[in-house]
């Protein structure tokens, strides 16, 4: 599936940690931020999810929800948020379903090997539900500032 900017993002509905049940078209109002990553508990995730987690107050000034996803199971997505004191939730995909939505699963090599993971990328979806921005093979340092003023600038001409 080959998403457009400006165009309606895919609905979804996915388990998440806190006992929650994620529906994209229930936060329609507030933007939202999904960010993808290879695997709980890594040094470029944490560093990525500690990125999001110390700049929250901004986001939510912003009117901007934010939620990570994996591949990895909901206890593995318990034990990261909770070890890293995360203040937003971690939907777990372990069939794919919603990184397949968002076309982020891809061929990737890893010591001389190939397999099929989640490309690290971030959406930005505004307020209606439409992708207002994406990020794909993102590099972790300075990543979350830039998501950052891209949701405050959307939340402004909102």
């Amino acid at each position: 599936m080959t998403l457009a900017i400006g165009q309606p993002a895919p609905d979804f509905t996915a388990t998440a940690t806190g006992d929650t049940t994620v529906t994209l078209s229930d936060l329609k109002g507030r933007q939202v931020v999904l960010f993808f990553y290879p695997k709980a508990s890594t040094p470029g995730c944490t560093t990525e999810g500690g990125d999001f987690r110390d700049r929250m107050s901004d986001f939510e000034a912003a009117n901007t929800v934010v939620l990570g996803v994996s591949r990895d199971g909901l206890r593995a997505q318990e034990n990261f948020k909770a070890k890293q004191a995360f203040n937003f939730d971690l939907i777990s995909d372990k069939d794919e379903t919603v990184c397949r939505l968002f076309d982020v699963i891809k061929l990737k090599k890893l010591y001389g090997k190939e397999h099929m993971g989640i490309e690290r990328s971030t959406l930005l979806i505004d307020a209606e539900g439409k992708l207002a921005r994406e990020w794909r093979g993102v590099k972790v340092p300075g990543h979350v500032d830039d998501v950052l003023q891209a949701a405050q600038a959307l939340h402004a001409d909102a």
